[in-house]
């Protein structure tokens, strides 16, 4: 019998597993272990099996920030001033301008993103639930793969984001 159980992570929101003989905590599924037994581990049904959620997704986004961001400043701009009302409707204009086209995306993401992300045309690579601003982990999470979001609001700025995987 296996001492393993499912528990989730209370300060990342994502399950693990514990081992209750030796204390152990990990975040992979123990080695040794088939899918089917995983299933039947204590807390599996609860908090592996229960959602649809993928375990990560991948994501590019186009970040507007403003003055009242976490850090109003960018690789364009060392002091940014803009409201966040003036960084909304600078997205807007950029989502017109996308309008749903991933290449079209990447372009505006290289050119006007005000983070690092900008020399990858946005992309954030993969990132699993508790590793995002709530908000933004959201709002990715609901997207299928190849949907832009409606702008997202974080204490970084205003995201437009482009679910890749």
């Amino acid at each position: 019998m296996s001492s393993w159980e499912v528990r989730m992570s209370s300060s990342r929101g994502v399950p693990y597993f514990y081992n209750g003989e030796t204390h152990e905590s990990i975040w992979e599924a123990p080695p040794g272990l088939t899918h089917d037994q995983i299933a039947t581990l204590p807390g599996a049904q609860q908090h592996l099996l229960k959602s649809d959620r993928p375990a990560q997704v991948r994501a590019s986004h186009l970040l507007v920030k403003h003055r009242e961001s976490r850090r109003p400043s960018s690789w364009k701009e060392d002091n940014i001033t803009r409201s966040k009302e003036e960084a909304i409707e600078m997205l807007q204009e950029y989502a017109s301008e996308i309008n749903g086209d991933p290449e079209r995306f990447a372009e505006l993401a290289s050119k006007y993103s005000d983070d690092s992300s900008h020399s990858r045309g946005g992309d954030l690579g993969f990132f699993k639930p508790g590793q995002m601003q709530k908000p933004f982990e959201e709002a990715t999470f609901a997207l299928k793969v190849g949907e832009i979001s409606d702008i997202v609001s974080t204490h970084s700025g205003v995201h437009l984001i482009l679910r890749t995987a």
